[in-house]
C-alpha cells in the first residue's frame, strides 16, 4: 500500500506571476547562484517558458503509472516534476497525457526522462522538458511518491516551491522567498539594462565591471603599456 498527499502549499498566485516575469538565469543569480536544475533537461520547444507551484511525482524507470495519478490530483497552474530514475529510453509522457494537462490548466511538464510526440505537444502549446526524447512505450506497473520532497536534477525540491523554466533551463525557488527572489530580479534587471545604456555610449567592460585593480593584481599587462 501507498498513501499519498495529493494537497501541496502554495504561493500567492500574484507573486509565482511576478517571478515569472523573470528569465531563469536572473532568477538564479539573484537568488545568490541557487536553484539551477542540471542543464540536460531540456525544452522539446526552445520558445515555451512556464512558471508555477512544484507537484512532485516519482515513477519507476520506464512506468507511467504514478504520472497518470499526478496528473488526475494536480490543479491549473502546477508544474509537474517527474522523477523517473533518469531513464532515457522511454517515452514516458506524449500527445495523449499532454491533452490531459492542458485541459487541466497544468502549466508544464518536467521529466529527467523521456517523452515523445514532441511534434504534436509542441502543437498543442503545453512546456515540455524532458532528460530525452525516445519512442519506446512505458507500463503502468508501480506505485510511487506522490508530493513529497525529490532530489532533482541536482537540486531539492519541495511540493508547491516556485519553477521557473524557459529556453536556458529551469530554476527552483522555495515556496517562501518568491516575493523576495521576484524583487532580487527586479533588481538584476534593472542593473544590466544600465550597464547596456553605458555601454552603448561608450562605456567599456573593463571600465564598468571595474576589473582594472583587479587585472592589475592578477599581472595582466598589454603592448598598450609597453608602448607607453
Amino acid at each position: 500500500m501507498v498513501h499519498v498527499t495529493t494537497r501541496i502549499p502554495r504561493a500567492d498566485a500574484g507573486d509565482i506571476a511576478r517571478l515569472g516575469e523573470f528569465t531563469a538565469a536572473t532568477i538564479h543569480e539573484a537568488q545568490g547562484r541557487r536553484g539551477a536544475i542540471d542543464s540536460g533537461i531540456k525544452p522539446i520547444d526552445p520558445e515555451s517558458s512556464f512558471v508555477g507551484s512544484a507537484f512532485t511525482v516519482v515513477c519507476a524507470p520506464r512506468d507511467n503509472l504514478m504520472l497518470q495519478v499526478a496528473i488526475h490530483y494536480a490543479q491549473p497552474g502546477d508544474v509537474l516534476i517527474v522523477s523517473a530514475g533518469a531513464f532515457s529510453e522511454a517515452g514516458m509522457f506524449g500527445d495523449v497525457l499532454g491533452n490531459a494537462c492542458k485541459a487541466k490548466g497544468i502549466s508544464a511538464l518536467v521529466t529527467d526522462a523521456g517523452v515523445r510526440d514532441t511534434r504534436e505537444l509542441r502543437e498543442l502549446g503545453l512546456p515540455v522538458f524532458s532528460g530525452s526524447v525516445s519512442i519506446k512505450g512505458t507500463v503502468k506497473e508501480t506505485l510511487g511518491a506522490l508530493n513529497q520532497p525529490v532530489v532533482f536534477g541536482g537540486e531539492l525540491i519541495r511540493p508547491g516551491d516556485i519553477v521557473k523554466g524557459d529556453a536556458d533551463g529551469i530554476v527552483v525557488v522555495r515556496r517562501e522567498e518568491v516575493r523576495e527572489a521576484a524583487e532580487l530580479s527586479a533588481a538584476r534587471d534593472a542593473h544590466e539594462a544600465e550597464l547596456i545604456t553605458k555601454y552603448w555610449a561608450g562605456g567599456t567592460t573593463i571600465e564598468l565591471c571595474n576589473l582594472t585593480e583587479v587585472l592589475k593584481a592578477k599581472g595582466l599587462t598589454t603592448d598598450i603599456e609597453d608602448a607607453s
